[in-house]
């Protein structure tokens, strides 16, 4: 289907006119004033808008147009808008745009200029369009703040939905990044626990000589330094969740001392003697092969089964499908709001390049990768480069000449564009091409107008 091109002008031959330059590109629908255009615009929603900002019955100035433009952006604040005036009326054009509108154009009217201006418009109307499809598929998809619609993470949501409402131990497994620490909360979350404590623990970043004390507390006097009784985590977590990160790296000695505990439900201080109980639920998890250590007696053979009472597998986020492009898309969301940049989207080269990359740094990378891109981007839209990503987004350079030239071009484009402040004649200009031409290869490229 054709898009739908609102036209709003009293004057019938503009009118005739720009039904024929557009009809075999547009479903194009009239209104001669303002009233009628409400009323087209809430009945045909289209993609864009060509207001005449002189219309009756005050056809002489500008105020029925602008009062029109104001009332249309009521009803959608993201129509895409464009404003046509005379040569007279450009100061009132300024104004429109300062108001809402998308664009400008001064009469008589550059049909190839028209065109371009519109096929930018419609594109972006439609990426704005998907982006809130991606914003409603979010919303539907957020389970525990964990985002995911694939089939994969789909069963990770089903186990911990039957998991949590019992006491059972848990050890979850996955790459570096997949988001076990979300895992576990959500657990908790969903337990009976959820009213009490939640404290995670990475067992490889704590020294060994400390570790015990962390997990277990010590009495007064215990050792050097010792000078107050103190609760460890696992009493600290008694009534909810304790989380062991890294379960591969807890050292032999501990790990006779956890044994004990979750097999008994209690425990000593270091340096005491009384017996203690805790009523804290284990979550363990790591991206270690604990049987491969279990096999080279690093790992409890009788641990490893008190702590996989229920297994449950984060997926890598390569395996995750469409999951990626969500999260990409979260991720913009949150960081471009603390930021400041409300109006940033990725550009579909950058898209590309996210749904082609490996990630072998899993969430984590993507997270980071993302909000660097928006503190860094001096444009309004994320581009593989802002990404710090190859062009088949391997984090490699360019591997085809067609990929070299886009990228060279996006290269001086940009310098130009950057050497002018942004003038798209005077850019246009010193590269030696003529402003359609330039606006053309801005769409191809990615790069915004702003």
């Amino acid at each position: 289907m054709k898009p739908v091109l609102l036209l709003v002008d009293d004057d019938e031959v503009i009118q005739t006119q720009m039904k024929w330059s557009l009809n075999s590109d547009y479903d194009i629908v009239s209104a001669e004033d303002r009233a009628g255009a409400l009323e087209a615009f809430k009945r045909t929603k289209p993609a864009a808008t060509l207001l005449d900002l002189g219309l009756p019955p005050r056809p002489n100035d500008s105020d029925e147009g602008l009062a029109a433009l104001s009332e249309l952006l009521s009803i959608d604040e993201t129509a895409k808008i464009i404003i046509v005036s005379g040569q007279g009326e450009k100061k009132n054009a300024l104004h429109a745009v300062g108001a809402g509108a998308y664009d400008f154009l001064c009469k008589p009217i550059d049909p190839d200029e028209l065109k371009l201006l519109l096929r930018r418009c419609v594109y972006l109307a439609d990426l704005e369009r998907e982006y809130r499809e991606v914003q409603r598929s979010v919303r539907a998809n957020v389970f525990e703040d964990m985002l995911g619609t694939s089939p994969q993470m789909q069963g990770v949501f089903a186990f911990i939905r039957k998991v949590a409402g019992t006491t059972a131990p848990v050890l979850l497994l996955g790459e570096s990044g997949t988001g076990k620490e979300m895992a576990a909360l959500a657990i908790h979350r969903r337990s009976q626990r959820k009213e009490g404590p939640f404290v995670p623990i990475n067992c490889n970043a704590i020294p060994e000589n400390l570790l015990e004390s962390e997990l277990f507390g010590h009495e007064k006097g215990a050792f050097t330094g010792a000078t107050t009784q103190r609760p460890g985590l696992i009493e600290t977590a008694s009534g909810g969740t304790i989380f062991l990160d890294e379960i591969g790296d807890l050292p032999a000695r501990l790990q006779v001392k956890l044994l004990r505990f979750l097999q008994e439900q209690r425990f000593q201080r270091v340096g005491g003697r009384q017996e203690l109980e805790s009523d804290a639920r284990v979550i363990a998890a790591t991206n270690a092969d604990l049987k491969g250590g279990i096999a080279k007696g690093t790992f409890r053979e009788d641990l490893y089964f008190r702590l996989a009472v229920v297994v449950i597998s984060l997926p890598p986020l390569r395996e995750r499908g469409e999951d990626t492009s969500l999260l990409a898309h979260e991720f913009l969301q949150r960081y471009a709001v603390q930021n400041g940049k409300t109006s940033l989207s990725f550009a579909p080269e950058a898209l590309r390049s996210i749904n082609c990359h490996s990630w072998p740094g899993n969430i984590r990378e993507l997270q980071n990768r993302v909000k660097r891109a928006v503190i860094m981007s001096e444009s309004k839209r994320i581009t593989t480069r802002d990404l710090e990503l190859g062009a088949q987004g391997d984090g490699l350079p360019a591997t085809t000449l067609k990929e070299a030239r886009e990228n060279l071009e996006r290269e001086m484009v940009q310098q130009a564009l950057k050497r002018h402040l942004g003038k798209i004649s005077s850019a246009a200009n010193e590269l030696g091409i003529i402003r359609p031409t330039l606006y053309e290869l801005m769409e191809k490229l990615g790069i915004s107008r702003e």
